[in-house]
């Protein structure tokens, strides 16, 4: 592990080139040849690091991500817009991902977990578009930094009980005071229904760069820290865990409802976002083997999935300078050969075979009902929107009549599509190997 840290560390002395998403992939490819052998356990590479499945996942994603994100960004490239600083700053945001994915330590944990919002605030105040981006950049960090401070004193008490920061060394503790400074932190950036405001703002305002990496990876982070912390708080966890089951279901019915009066296309897909991790949410806390398997899957199946329509976003945005669906209308026939992208990753977003998500949900389901029967009734109706508002944004986006003020118009070039093959390949081909996700418990 301490091997591709350093690699991951000289990368910084390394300015924009087109070339590093090629060194990114490397890296990946190297890391998961390396750990291929040692997946099922923990194993302690260096003092506070070690990987599971689980941190060997969303490792893969984050680096994953990261180089996609390069791909994307080529317009800061040609521009010259600070390219350097962003490389840099992009960088450092996938070693703390890195860092925070295999700590051992639940402090170290707690550390990375929050080095990792700067530099996402950094692309969306740095590289945002609109005067907002201050308030959305301050809505990122105080929404996530006044459940951080409780978080940490969770963590000093549970050292004052086990005298050890160690996950390997937690067992239960029923501690109803512990239980809500721990999973707030978590909820808050997953994000839960009436605590999600800043992710809407997050990415309406920032750049291609932040949404991808908070909608790939970031939100995952909320979910890893529930994954790992059910072992300590699981007696409290049997209480008071229908709360946020009802509520996540009851917003996400809601949120669902929400997305189909949308406008903004980002707005709409950041929305989407929310309705997703309430499944997860539910999953989790319905603390049985499918709600885990399934958040896992889901996850993972909802990074890749909205990192790609954020950038189809992009491509258009970057091409009819909106991004509103008053505009970007009728695309169908100003690029057809865009709206086969279009179809594959909102019918990937609706959970359509042959996507992971679909697996995700199907597992999230059966865990919600087999918690209690009454919850098919959220699940239905979430269910159904979520094919209601991926339907609308094709339907508005791909046809009716061009709008007249599009004249100059550049076509779609080789790099925009291998970027969008690169989010929907694995998207779609993991479902062959879906049996790994279910034994990394």
């Amino acid at each position: 592990m301490l091997k591709f840290f350093f690699m991951l560390l000289f990368l910084f002395f390394i300015y924009f080139k087109w070339w590093m998403v090629y060194l990114v992939s490397l890296i990946l490819f190297m890391f998961i040849l390396v750990n291929s052998t040692n997946l099922f356990f923990s194993s302690s590479i260096y003092n506070f690091m070690g990987i599971d499945f689980l941190s060997m996942s969303m490792i893969l994603l984050s680096i994953w991500i990261c180089s996609l994100i390069i791909l994307a960004s080529f317009s800061l490239y040609i521009s010259k817009k600070y390219n350097d600083l962003f490389m840099l700053n992009l960088l450092f945001l996938m070693v703390s991902l890195v860092l925070a994915f295999s700590s051992l330590d639940i402090l170290y944990f707690y550390i990375f977990f929050e080095i990792s919002i700067l530099p996402v605030l950094l692309m969306i105040m740095g590289w945002g578009y609109q005067p907002e981006r201050i308030q959305a950049g301050l809505y990122l960090v105080f929404y996530t930094l006044c459940v951080s401070l409780p978080l940490l004193l969770g963590i000093f008490f549970s050292y004052k009980v086990f005298y050890s920061f160690s996950f390997m060394y937690f067992y239960e503790i029923d501690s109803l005071i512990l239980y809500f400074l721990m999973v707030l932190a978590f909820l808050v950036k997953m994000p839960m229904f009436m605590v999600h405001l800043w992710l809407p703002k997050a990415h309406v305002e920032g750049p291609v760069s932040s949404s991808m990496i908070l909608a790939g990876v970031m939100l995952k982070l909320g979910g890893y820290g529930l994954l790992r912390l059910m072992k300590l708080l699981i007696l409290s966890s049997l209480k008071v865990n229908f709360l946020w089951i009802v509520l996540s279901l009851i917003g996400g019915s809601l949120i669902s409802l929400i997305c189909l009066h949308q406008m903004d296309m980002k707005l709409l897909i950041a929305y989407s976002s929310v309705v997703h991790m309430a499944l997860v949410i539910g999953g989790i806390m319905s603390l049985t083997y499918y709600g885990f398997m399934g958040s896992l899957i889901l996850m993972i199946g909802h990074g890749l999935c909205s990192s790609g329509l954020f950038c189809l976003i992009n491509l258009m945005y970057e091409r009819l300078g909106s991004r509103s669906l008053m505009v970007n209308k009728g695309l169908i026939n100003l690029i057809p050969n865009l709206s086969l992208w279009w179809f594959l990753l909102l019918s990937s977003n609706m959970a359509a075979p042959p996507s992971m998500n679909l697996f995700g949900e199907i597992s999230l389901m059966m865990s919600i009902i087999s918690w209690s029967s009454y919850t098919f009734i959220f699940l239905m109706l979430i269910s159904f929107f979520s094919a209601g508002y991926s339907l609308y944004i094709f339907a508005f986006s791909q046809h009716g009549e061009i709008f007249k003020g599009v004249y100059d118009f550049g076509s779609i070039n080789m790099r925009e599509y291998m970027l969008l093959l690169l989010h929907w390949l694995p998207l779609n081909l993991l479902i062959f190997k879906i049996d790994y996700f279910f034994f990394w418990m």
